[in-house]
């Protein structure tokens, strides 16, 4: 039958057709087969820690999938506020505690301070040998522009309800008894920095005190002193997570796809970390963080 259509357009269309199922089963097939396979899902924690909402969500998502048996808590980061830090280690706590999930940590170039914070509320931690961790501590920067201010003819007039409500001014030097209520603070806050080290490591308390003067330690370093189990990369930690959780043979790994924002590529492209940091230094927070 001829119907004017010329033959080797028709089979040029079913070649260019039979070609892209191909391609879009050779996809989308995998996904189907691993469908409903238990597996070990991937939540990252990258860069300044300044807020734990979406870190938070993620770990609650996964937890309530009853096809996750496993969460890698993937961290690269120097650490940040010491609140958002608090947060996500109380997150990954209840995660093993309520939902009974194992937790395993995989370190990067960087899981410091905060950063290291979250990683001894899992069930094992595992770092590359070169890895840079450790430094329990905590740090409070401010600045005092009153030399300045004073040589362009500026004065500072403030008008406050008690002594201490503009403490850490940068418009006055800091007086001696201010200087040690910030030190009773930042040494409250660095002892719960300890407790929880010497809870999650099964260490004593003054062991952990002896490594909390803000040092960092490479991985291995770090395993020799007992602030890591073992050396090993995120694959490493995968397999681990698997054989914990009891999987049988490679696990399924799951992670969720955070959405492209134009916005946060070019401040990250073009500021990196400064516009993020900046206010925080400004109005002089409790910081976990290692400033390298």
């Amino acid at each position: 039958m001829n119907d004017g259509y010329p033959r080797w357009k028709r089979v040029f269309w079913m070649l260019l057709a039979g070609f892209m199922l191909f391609t879009i089963g050779k996809a989308v097939l995998p996904e189907l087969l691993l469908a409903g396979k238990e597996g070990v899902a991937i939540v990252r924690i990258e860069g300044p820690i300044l807020d734990s909402y979406q870190t938070i969500e993620e770990l609650k998502a996964f937890a309530d999938d009853p096809l996750v048996k496993a969460i890698v808590v993937r961290i690269d980061s120097p650490g940040g506020g010491v609140a958002p830090s608090q947060e996500i280690y109380n997150a990954v706590k209840r995660v093993r505690n309520e939902q009974n999930k194992t937790v395993v940590a995989s370190m990067g170039t960087v899981a410091a301070s905060g950063g290291y914070y979250i990683a001894v509320a899992t069930d094992r931690i595992l770092a590359n040998p070169g890895t840079l961790t450790g430094s329990i501590g905590v740090i409070m920067q401010m600045a005092n522009f009153q030399d300045l201010l004073e040589k362009i003819g500026v004065k500072s007039v403030v008008i406050k309800t008690g002594k201490f409500k503009d403490l850490g001014s940068p418009f006055r030097p800091m007086v001696e008894e201010e200087r040690q209520l910030l030190e009773s603070v930042m040494n409250d806050t660095l002892s719960q920095f300890v407790e929880a080290v010497a809870e999650g490591r099964s260490l004593e308390v003054a062991e952990v005190e002896l490594l909390a003067d803000g040092r960092v330690f490479t991985g291995r370093q770090a395993k020799s002193v007992l602030l890591i189990d073992e050396i090993g990369d995120l694959q490493d930690a995968i397999k681990l997570a698997g054989e914990l959780s009891g999987i049988e043979g490679s696990p399924r790994v799951l992670e969720t796809t955070k959405p492209f924002s134009i916005t946060e590529f070019l401040e990250s492209t073009f500021l990196g970390d400064v516009r993020a940091l900046a206010p925080s230094r400004f109005s002089a927070p409790l910081l976990y963080l290692w400033l390298a």
